[in-house]
This record gives structure tokens, C-alpha cells and sequence, in this order.
């Protein structure tokens, strides 16, 4: 094993932890634009990027890779705030569709930009092998935190998918 250069130490901490302040940053900036949490925010955009389309918890859960447990908590304060509204399901009377407000479009419209979407904007941008590279660095590193085990969505957020807000 040769030896690491401290520096390169330091500028990969430096990296990491402007991601982080980053991902900080955001949420902060979509709860002050739009009151929304980043899991809100996404199941949101799951609607609206399907109109005409009815969706139930289990099938945004499918979408946004978490339990349809947490859809439901999410949905919950969704409901609550006046954004998406519970609605019986017109072809199966045991499901429940989930659909947007007026209210929440307008939340959506004034919603800054996703961190994720950025990111992916950027991502689809590189070489295949660039991409590879990445994947598997980023996979790396997850490993190097004992992070590569915990379940996350591909929801760009530094706290749990669960809202902090009521």
C-alpha cells in the first residue's frame, strides 16, 4: 500500500463535504420557497409528470424506491397542507388515487429546481465511461462510510425521507 498524500486526504473530505452543505442547502431553500421536504417535493412532480394518470401510495412508492409506508406518511402531510388529495379510484373501489391540488401545482411551480434534477442534467452529459467511473466511485465511497447497506430513494436529501415538518 503506498502512502496517501494528506492533502488528497483533505481535499476528498473538502468534496464531501461540500456535497453535503449542499444537499443542506437545498433543503433549506425549497422549505423556504415552497414549504415543501425534498420526499414532498418528489412525490409531487411523480404526479404532475403524469397527467391524466392516476396514482396510488404503492405505486409512487415503487417510483421513488421507498416503502409504501413512508408514501403514506409523506401523503399524510401532503393532505394536510391542501397539496394532493386522497381520491377512491373510479376503476377499483379498494384503491385509493392520490392527486394534486390547485394549491399544490402552485407549490410546484414556485419550487426551486431539484437537487437531484441538477445533478442528473449533468450526469447524462458525460461519456459512458465517465459515468461507470462515478457510479462506482460514489459506490466506493458509500462503502468506505458503511453506507452502502441503508435503503435511500434517489431523493437527494441529508435527513431521513420522513418529513421533519408537521
Amino acid at each position: 500500500m503506498s502512502e496517501t498524500d494528506p492533502v488528497r486526504v483533505d481535499e476528498s473530505l473538502i468534496a464531501l463535504r461540500r456535497i453535503l452543505r449542499a444537499t443542506d442547502q437545498y433543503e433549506r431553500d425549497l422549505a423556504s420557497a415552497a414549504g415543501l421536504t425534498p420526499a414532498q417535493l418528489r412525490v409531487m412532480q411523480i404526479i404532475a409528470g403524469r397527467p391524466g394518470q392516476m396514482d396510488t401510495p404503492k405505486a409512487l412508492a415503487g417510483r421513488m424506491g421507498v416503502t409504501q409506508a413512508t408514501v403514506t406518511s409523506v401523503v399524510d402531510k401532503l393532505v394536510a397542507r391542501g397539496m394532493v388529495e386522497r381520491r377512491p379510484s373510479e376503476l377499483d373501489r379498494r384503491q385509493t388515487n392520490v392527486v394534486l391540488t390547485e394549491r399544490g401545482e402552485a407549490a410546484l411551480l414556485s419550487a426551486p429546481d431539484a437537487l437531484q434534477q441538477r445533478y442528473v442534467r449533468e450526469f447524462v452529459k458525460l461519456a459512458d465511461w465517465e459515468q461507470a467511473q462515478l457510479v462506482a466511485s460514489l459506490e466506493r465511497v458509500a462503502a468506505m462510510m458503511d453506507a452502502h447497506l441503508i435503503d435511500a430513494s434517489p431523493v437527494l436529501t441529508s435527513g431521513e425521507i420522513l418529513d421533519k415538518q408537521k
